[in-house]
């Protein structure tokens, strides 16, 4: 699901050399990477596998390939990659089916932007079908467009997703502003040349040259996103 493009004038907000947001969802807007683990816990369990804690950092922000590889590896479980795919990704909108918990600021930063007419695009390394089940909670009228993991060759932490969403929205990635949640799609960001802000979630993001470390969203607001931008050119 995508809604059209803003007019070029919106992008270029007079004062203001930001262009567009890009955001991710699991971990940064919706408090799902809970809901993640217990989906592979679950799904593992019925399998015959206890899930290590310890594993719970590898797999958090990546692709589900990725994830789904490492955990088949590291239990040695009787199922494919594709199969464990399908299983996770029905087992996770069951539990969105039962409610998405936001994350404290994300509806209002949403809001914000939308009402001073700066574009968001959604941009995450889940499949399609997990972003627009989400988008119910999120509300779609708030992206200017959606980016899905399973619609590009490479996903997070290659610098496709973002450099993507910038194209669509005829934005420089260097005047976007990126926020993000964990060290791959931080990765994934500074790779497309984005401005990042990091809200750890589930791992610890390290502190480093051009990149901003925040505790939570409701430190985040329209004003603090341009003076990124500002300061960075």
């Amino acid at each position: 699901m995508t809604s059209s493009i803003p007019a070029l004038s919106t992008l270029t907000a007079e004062g203001s050399s930001l262009q567009a947001v890009l955001l991710d969802m699991d971990g940064t807007l919706v408090d799902t990477e809970g809901f993640w683990w217990d989906a592979e816990s679950e799904a593992f369990a019925e399998l015959g596998h206890v899930l290590k804690d310890e594993w719970r950092e590898v797999v958090v922000g990546g692709p589900m390939t990725r994830s789904a590889s490492f955990l088949i590896e590291a239990t040695q479980a009787d199922i494919t990659v594709e199969e464990l795919t399908v299983l996770l990704n029905a087992k996770f909108i069951e539990r969105l089916r039962r409610g998405v918990p936001l994350m404290p600021g994300a509806m209002r930063l949403l809001k914000e932007l939308s009402v001073h007419g700066v574009p968001a695009a959604l941009v995450s390394a889940s499949h399609r079908s997990v972003v627009d089940e989400m988008l119910v909670s999120l509300g779609e009228k708030h992206f200017a467009l959606t980016v899905a993991g399973d619609e590009l060759k490479r996903t997070k932490p290659h610098p496709d997703p973002y450099l993507t969403a910038a194209a669509r929205l005829g934005a420089d990635p260097a005047r976007c502003a990126v926020v993000e949640d964990t060290v791959t799609g931080v990765a994934s960001a500074e790779a497309a040349g984005c401005q990042v802000v990091a809200v750890p979630s589930v791992a610890p993001i390290e502190a480093v040259e051009g990149r901003t470390i925040v505790n939570s969203l409701e430190e985040v607001n329209l004003a603090f996103l341009r003076s990124l931008i500002m300061v960075a050119h």
